[in-house]
């Protein structure tokens, strides 16, 4: 199976679908203990970013559609989830440099990569009550799945899991990051906004991944 920029046009179209339909309660979860404009955020930001990756010829290299879309997300959020997205994008357009096409290891390393960008540049750990709660058991289990020799659908099943899991544990977790980390123990009980959109993220990678090789 192998992935060309006129695959991730779909996939970054798909991705912001699935933002867009659940804007409204990423903001209802944001409010409980942020500013509540976290799915307004991650809404423009994804738009953005499909926008600006479908406008691309189709022919072009991955890597471009990546960098591309980490500076349209960026320009399009000032919010802290847009340097932290535009990191993820410009991690996974070093990780597809020189390819025309991505195989299933590339994409994996890509989603790995994108994981990898997001804990560096908000510089958080696991159990903090950020999107790395997600993102990180995500992509260490998609990358134990293919080292068990799993193919890449069951793989990004297996993360989406993950992700989830982390996602719902963030709600036992004060918060040692941002806004929330200033109300302590009220926090507790909320699930962390950034951690839900990452899961609608990587369950939008699994959905493609999925359809991608039917």
């Amino acid at each position: 199976m192998t992935f060309t920029t006129e695959d991730l046009q779909r996939l970054f179209a798909g991705i912001a679908e699935d933002i867009a339909a659940e804007r409204d309660h990423l903001c209802e979860l944001d409010g409980a203990i942020g500013d509540g404009d976290h799915g307004l955020a991650m809404d423009a930001g994804c738009q953005a970013a499909a926008k600006a990756v479908g406008e691309l010829d189709a022919g072009i290299a991955p890597t471009t559609a990546f960098n591309v879309a980490a500076k349209a997300f960026l320009n399009a959020v000032g919010a802290s989830s847009g340097p932290l997205y535009a990191t993820a994008f410009m991690r996974a357009g070093a990780a597809a440099k020189d390819k025309q096409t991505l195989s299933d290891d590339d994409f994996l390393s890509v989603f790995a990569a994108m994981a990898q960008g997001i804990q560096e540049r908000g510089k958080a750990e696991p159990g903090e009550k950020t999107m790395v709660d997600a993102w990180k058991p995500a992509a260490d289990a998609a990358l134990d799945a293919r080292q068990s020799g799993k193919p890449l659908p069951q793989c990004f099943e297996t993360a989406e899991r993950a992700a989830r899991a982390g996602c719902e544990a963030t709600s036992s977790m004060t918060a040692a990051k941002g806004r929330a980390s200033r109300l302590g123990d009220r926090v507790i009980g909320h699930i962390d906004p950034g951690a839900a959109s990452a899961v609608i993220i990587i369950a939008a990678m699994a959905k493609f991944a999925q359809h991608h090789d039917g």
